[in-house]
């Protein structure tokens, strides 16, 4: 859906779910506005109990100059947008419309409406609105205060930017020109004394783990990030490794996850509690994630607080018991007797830094996949693969590997990766600049297909490991069979072919 879509009602109402948070709040601002700039009669509201009333989100909307309305009941509108949420979920106040609107990142709660842009894999709705916008050339900068709701509402549902699930959620944080002074305001007005005593309550109850060294509490409904704070607290009592605070909303679980060993990654540790239920994502050592209580009641786990502690418990265990840790170069795992795979010569991309003015600058690469920081010279290209990742390669090993060809490249995912230069904070997108090129040679690789998880730490990084889930596969040079790594499912089927034989190589 594009919003250009949403121009052919005239009578249009934008509705944010019950006790709207910040990024709901920023959202519809966002919506409204470029409706309001294109003549369009709108109301922003929302409904449930209670009017707004967190001391926070009233700064916000008075003084970034938000129009939202608590209301009973609306008019029927030609059309009905809601923000941040889904129609006729638990937490949405019902209103007839003739017709309706879905701009949301969470899971589908039901049967959307064509009129709709769900991407869950996005860390808040404000990042959907702010891409939305800017593809109708809509420059959210121009307007500060649109811009700050847009920053503070990822914030928010990021816990201060340590949750950030996609690029995207990266991108927004970075070039978005908000009000460093409004931002402060809000932040020091984010904790009542009522949820400085949840808090309290909470980690009086803290349930522990000696074997996994695990912390887990639950956490009264609370703004999400209260759950950041307790979080943070947690990990700081000796014997911590690792924990987790979660609170239960109607529409679901929202979780906060932290580490301080690098056996487990907190954007990982939050992305297997979620699996099937949800999302998750964030950073090494904070994370965050959510669990759609529909999804719950499919599983049969009933809503209440000592059923789901019971269910968190025991995908905690699970966690801990059913996964591998292979450190690569010590370990006693064989592939030698696997079979042996080369890659196919599959059309690639990759850039020039001088032609992109990088030489002597150290930039961030971003994609999908995460951000990889480089400093560039005249030694190196910026490769795009076949999926869309990118990473730096030497040119001498280029010239090994790969050969220039004349096809015009054509970007093949989704997120164009770019370049954000560390100085100026600009970001550009590598596409323009790509030329494409062909595996001319590659080293063969023994390679088994994997049947359960398994954890790897390479022996070019000891400290961060790489997850091989059920499918994946387990892999090394055959000039180095110790030196394992994971290669992903979809990556391997697309880009290996097997041998007949190690002889045949």
């Amino acid at each position: 859906m594009r919003l250009r879509e949403l121009l052919d009602y005239k009578n249009i109402v934008i509705q944010c779910h019950d006790n709207p948070d910040a990024d709901a709040i920023a959202s519809g601002f966002g919506i409204y506005l470029y409706l309001k700039e294109n003549n369009i009669p709108v109301r922003f509201v929302y409904g449930g109990d209670f009017p707004i009333h967190k001391s926070n989100l009233v700064l916000m909307k008075e003084s970034l100059n938000i129009p939202i309305e608590y209301v009973k009941s609306i008019d029927i509108p030609d059309l009905l947008i809601t923000v941040d949420c889904q129609y006729k979920e638990g937490n949405v106040k019902y209103f007839p419309a003739k017709n309706v609107a879905v701009i949301d990142h969470h899971k589908a709660s039901g049967t959307l409406p064509s009129l709709n842009v769900l991407k869950s894999n996005m860390g808040s709705c404000s990042t959907i609105v702010w891409y939305l916008l800017k593809k109708e050339n809509f420059d959210v900068n121009k307007n500060t205060d649109l811009a700050t709701a847009l920053y503070y509402g990822l914030m928010t549902d990021t816990n201060g930017f340590t949750e950030l699930y996609h690029p995207l959620d990266r991108d927004l944080r970075d070039t978005l020109k908000y009000s460093k002074s409004s931002i402060q305001s809000f932040r020091n007005s984010n904790l009542s004394l009522s949820e400085l005593k949840i808090a309290g309550e909470a980690l009086e109850k803290t349930h522990y783990s000696k074997k996994y060294r695990c912390g887990l509490v639950e956490v009264k409904p609370c703004d999400p990030n209260i759950l950041g704070i307790i979080s943070d607290m947690l990990l700081e009592v000796d014997g911590v490794d690792t924990c987790i605070a979660y609170t239960l909303f109607n529409a679901g679980i929202k979780l906060s996850v932290r580490s301080c060993i690098k056996e487990v990654q907190s954007n990982e540790f939050v992305e297997f509690l979620s699996d099937g239920l949800g999302s998750g994502g964030g950073h090494y050592d904070k994370a965050g994630g959510y669990m759609e209580r529909s999804l719950l009641d499919l599983m049969g786990v009933d809503f209440k607080q000592k059923a789901v502690n019971g269910f968190i418990k025991k995908r905690i265990r699970e966690y801990f018991e059913y996964t591998k840790i292979i450190q690569a170069g010590n370990s006693s795992e064989d592939l030698t007797y696997s079979p042996v795979y080369t890659k196919k010569s599959l059309l690639m991309g990759y850039v020039d830094p001088a032609e992109m003015d990088l030489i002597g600058k150290t930039v961030t690469l971003r994609s999908i996949e995460g951000d990889i920081d480089v400093y560039c010279d005249d030694s190196i290209y910026i490769m795009i693969r076949s999926d869309g990742e990118i990473f730096p390669i030497k040119k001498a090993n280029f010239g090994k590997s790969f050969t220039i060809s004349d096809i015009p490249y054509k970007f093949p995912g989704e997120y164009e990766p770019s370049v954000k230069d560390a100085n100026s904070g600009q970001l550009f997108s590598v596409i323009p600049y790509a030329r494409s090129c062909i595996i001319s040679e590659t080293t063969p690789v023994y390679a088994r297909r994997l049947n359960e998880r398994v954890k790897v730490f390479t022996v070019w990084d000891k400290e961060k490991y790489t997850l091989g889930k059920p499918g994946d596969y387990l892999a090394a040079k055959l000039d180095a069979p110790k030196e394992l790594f994971i290669i992903n499912k979809e990556t391997f089927q697309s880009t290996y072919e097997r041998k007949l034989c190690k002889e045949a190589i």
